[in-house]
């Protein structure tokens, strides 16, 4: 290899040691900061870890309580099991499972007077597929209560595609559902506009076929 490949090689190396994606990648320009009330548990797949267009790494760093733990079958997760422990019964599943609850204005006002730092959303991240396979592995997540994202939103993910109608990425379910339940959506705007620019970003990166 002579000198100026080895340059070019390193520089394709880079890393950006906040985002920890390649400095051509980086996405700290999209980061917002957003003091969410109610903390956040973000559960990802593990092919889900180094995905270069995964809503994750943005939406975990923007908002100021949240917390990610990569697995499959989270029963033997200790810091999973710690979180369980520490929220009790106000760890709130987002899924669309059978006994979910509709996060709608009833539900809102459910909570009215609540001290929403006392509660826990946990989102998992991943396909579909795979999140499916999460939801059956671990009997811990099947045990919780579930809410679900009413009708009416729309998704912007344009970088990644699916079969499944009302898909949204992580970032956009968890912007969603805590508007909801916090009852500011113009608090979750700014993350929400970002990923609409984090979309454009990584829209560069797409080959173009003429």
């Amino acid at each position: 290899m002579n000198t100026t490949d080895q340059s070019r090689d390193n520089t394709k190396r880079r890393v950006c040691q906040h985002c920890l994606k390649p400095e051509k990648a980086c996405i700290c320009r999209f980061f917002t900061d957003i003091d969410n009330e109610m903390p956040v548990v973000i559960l990802q797949h593990p092919t889900e870890v180094k995905q270069s267009k995964a809503s994750v790494p943005l939406l975990s760093g923007s908002l100021k309580h949240s917390t990610v733990i990569v697995g499959e079958n989270f029963d033997q997760s200790a810091q999973f099991n710690d979180i369980l422990q520490t929220y009790g019964d106000k760890v709130r599943l987002l899924y669309p499972g059978e006994s979910a609850t509709i996060i709608d204005e009833n539900y809102r006002k459910h909570l009215d007077g609540e001290d929403l730092t006392e509660y826990c959303l946990v989102l998992l991240d991943g396909t579909w597929k795979k999140v499916y396979r999460m939801f059956m592995l671990s009997t811990c997540l099947r045990e919780l209560s579930m809410v679900a994202l009413p009708q009416g939103f729309v998704s912007q993910y344009q970088i990644r595609k699916t079969r499944k109608d009302n898909a949204f990425s992580t970032l956009e379910a968890c912007g969603y559902a805590l508007s909801l339940l916090e009852g500011s959506s113009e608090k979750y705007q700014p993350l929400l506009a970002s990923f609409a620019d984090f979309n454009q970003f990584h829209q560069r990166f797409v080959p173009t076929h003429k």
